[in-house]
């Protein structure tokens, strides 16, 4: 229970996805405008990192590792699939996000035109991607591990936009000047806020 707890607060403050490794950038910066859309990007990425990287983490063991096959046959303990790695994973990521797209169109129609284009381009969002890669990299020992790896990025990475969205709707009112306004003090912010998180890791777990 201390390790899965452990996995789940470094992946929130210290292995950030946005402000650590810089992944998922590009919706990141185009849906931090405004804490509403921000929060339904949030939420929608919290929820595809917590199904595909366990989902991944499955079929990583069960499938694609070196050996993974000797539980249908002994004899299969030399097949290595690992190859197939990159291809399984986008195309469970793009399953999991057209099914969250119908959802969101479904039931919250407002949300799904305010998000546009970046709700289907979650399928294509480094930091959902690179939420299985690191899974993958990092062997974690079950499923456990896995799910509290997926649900602290995925968390992590929500903190990241709100915090973005809610810093942006105020600096509306101040006098940023002319050439820094949109993107350019939206990557200046990121940056500072990537050196705040920083200090996250002095903290021992």
């Amino acid at each position: 229970m201390e390790n899965l707890l452990s996995i789940f607060v470094r992946s929130i403050f210290i292995d950030n996805m946005v402000f650590a490794f810089f992944f998922g950038m590009c919706s990141y910066i185009a849906v931090s405008k405004t804490v509403k859309t921000a929060m339904g990007l949030g939420i929608a990425v919290i929820f595809v990192m917590l199904v595909t990287v366990p989902v991944n983490y499955l079929l990583n063991e069960y499938l694609l590792k070196p050996g993974a096959l000797v539980w249908i046959n002994p004899e299969y303990s030399a097949i290595d699939l690992s190859f197939l790695s990159l291809i399984i994973f986008i195309a469970v990521i793009a399953s999991i996000v057209q099914l969250v797209e119908m959802i969101v169109e479904k039931f919250a129609p407002a949300l799904y035109n305010q998000l546009g284009i970046f709700l289907p381009l979650i399928a294509v969002n480094c930091a959902i991607m690179g939420g299985s890669l690191f899974m993958q990299e990092r062997d974690y020992a079950n499923i456990g591990e896995a799910t509290a790896f997926a649900l602290g990025s995925g968390i992590g990475w929500w903190l990241a936009i709100i915090a973005m969205a809610a810093v942006r709707e105020k600096i509306t009112y101040s006098n940023v000047p002319a050439p820094l306004k949109g993107v350019g003090i939206t990557f200046i912010l990121t940056g500072l806020m990537g050196i705040a998180f920083m200090t996250f890791m002095g903290i021992q777990l």
